[in-house]
């Protein structure tokens, strides 16, 4: 059998592999998909899993309950020789793998464009990993639980001040749906006012939401600084050492959480350790059929979608220009890509990826959002709900569907979850603390006097248990980042 092996679970990963299980007979060809997650990332609900407005495992579609005939091997790809037609892949259990494969698929997306800024490694957490989001709540609402213990004051308000590094979709998007949630938090929080919040975005182009035309960008500006948050354009963060921003223009306050979200990166794999023809950028060249090369020079039994290739947009009447790195575009390429992989493998002709816009649309928040379609603007409650319409159709799986509209429908009649989880990631704190209420009781098996009088300096164990979690190696904010792709 024809061997085909896909780098990469994200959008155009998983629906190149969905569509393939559709279209092949059985015998025809073997599939791999190869991915360090088990699941697929639905990354537009990411800005409100930030705000509890969407649980986060109904953003991600299992790998391996959808993909049945699949062969899913989780771990990294670390290089690619074409070649030779095959794979090095670091598994998750630490092993290294080497693959062998007819044709490949590479979808291995992008990571998180960072800049050599100092303070970024330890502060800032990322939005592209249902992981970032669950933090990034956490983070917000622990900060809340603290700063209500504190008097007003500079340590307070540090406490409650976020920043939001980048004015694309996803800046503006985690940057409204936080401020919603902060400001709904203060009704409980009696002892907190409004006053001791503090919301920055900072972009160091001269507008934000690139894909929207001049006025409706200038329009959103407005409704957030309305809200209460702070805009800083044209400007660059030259610091986020020690809890405290700095930025270019020379304005300087604490910071209690940093999200970077300043568009894409390269992805490693792509960019410095594949033998595949690349641009400038670090993306893979592909042709508007989605082979691998230029219509000069294909490559052979190599084809890529997604954010880690350069694909020809030629809905653009810009010559040379490429289609953007988003869903719209991710989804159709996979799905387009499992039918041209069909036609090549049975001879017959493949087509050309073309996709008009259906428009762009963001949430600003429960009730806020904005959406575009040409010069049809619809700002407010009404984009709003077509924001929630419009992914609620988009997430893959019916499953997947009902679950985001009953989590929806929970928070009209209850409001928002405001609990969190951030134990979570020092799990044994409590264990190693003697946390158990029942510990010392004299009831149940191995919790009795004795037990709990000889566990050696609990309280320093839990202390260092949480130093442990909080560590850079396995804070997760950070280790997602390093493991995108």
């Amino acid at each position: 059998m024809e061997k085909i092996l896909i780098v990469g679970g994200g959008y155009a990963g998983f629906y190149t592999a969905w569509g393939l299980e559709k279209k092949l007979r059985r015998g025809e060809a073997d599939v791999t998909l190869v991915d360090p997650h088990g699941y697929m990332t639905y990354q537009p609900f990411l800005p409100e899993v930030t705000a509890g407005s969407i649980e986060a495992r109904h953003v991600m579609v299992s790998l391996r309950r959808h993909l049945r005939r699949t062969t899913v091997i989780a771990g990294h790809t670390t290089k690619i020789d074409h070649a030779h037609r095959t794979a090095t892949v670091h598994t998750n259990d630490g092993a290294l793998r080497e693959i062998a494969y007819d044709t490949i698929v590479v979808t291995a997306g992008a990571v998180t464009r960072t800049f050599p800024v100092p303070g970024i490694e330890q502060e800032a957490i990322g939005l592209k990993h249902v992981e970032e989001a669950v933090a990034i709540r956490d983070a917000l609402l622990t900060a809340f639980d603290r700063a209500a213990l504190l008097p007003p004051g500079i340590e307070r308000r540090r406490l409650l001040t976020v920043t939001v590094v980048g004015g694309g979709f996803t800046g503006v998007e985690v940057f409204g749906e936080l401020l919603s949630l902060a400001t709904a938090l203060l009704r409980s929080y009696p002892e907190l006012g409004r006053d001791d919040l503090a919301f920055h975005l900072v972009d160091s182009n001269k507008r934000i939401l690139p894909e929207v035309t001049d006025e409706p960008g200038r329009w959103v500006v407005r409704h957030l600084q309305e809200r209460g948050g702070r805009i800083h354009l044209g400007t660059q963060v030259v610091s986020a050492a020690d809890g405290r921003i700095m930025l270019s223009t020379g304005e300087s306050y604490g910071n209690g959480l940093l999200i970077w979200a300043a568009g894409n990166g390269s992805n490693p794999v792509v960019a410095k350790n594949t033998d595949l023809p690349v641009d400038e950028r670090g993306l893979i060249r592909a042709r508007a059929d989605l082979r691998v090369g230029t219509d000069e020079a294909p490559v052979p039994d190599a084809w890529a979608a997604g954010d880690n290739a350069a694909v020809p947009d030629l809905a653009s009447p810009v010559p040379g220009a490429r289609t953007v790195p988003n869903a719209q575009h991710a989804v159709r390429q996979g799905k387009l890509l499992a039918k041209n992989l069909v036609a090549d493998l049975r001879g017959r002709k493949v087509k050309p990826y073309l996709h008009h816009s259906l428009g762009v649309v963001a949430t600003l928040g429960i009730g806020r959002g904005i959406f575009q379609y040409k010069r049809l603007v619809i700002k407010g409650f009404p984009a709003w709900i077509m924001h929630r319409g419009y992914h609620v159709l988009a997430v893959p799986t019916w499953e997947r569907k009902v679950r985001v509209l009953l989590v929806w429908l929970s928070a009209v009649l209850f409001g928002r979850d405001i609990i969190p989880l951030s134990t979570v990631q020092a799990p044994r704190a409590a264990f190693l603390a003697g946390g158990d209420p029942f510990a010392g009781s004299g009831s149940g098996s191995g919790t009795g006097p004795t037990t709990a009088k000889a566990a050696p300096a609990p309280a320093a164990a839990a202390t260092a248990a949480l130093a442990d979690a909080e560590a850079p190696a396995a804070r997760p904010e950070l280790s997602v980042v390093r493991d995108a792709g």
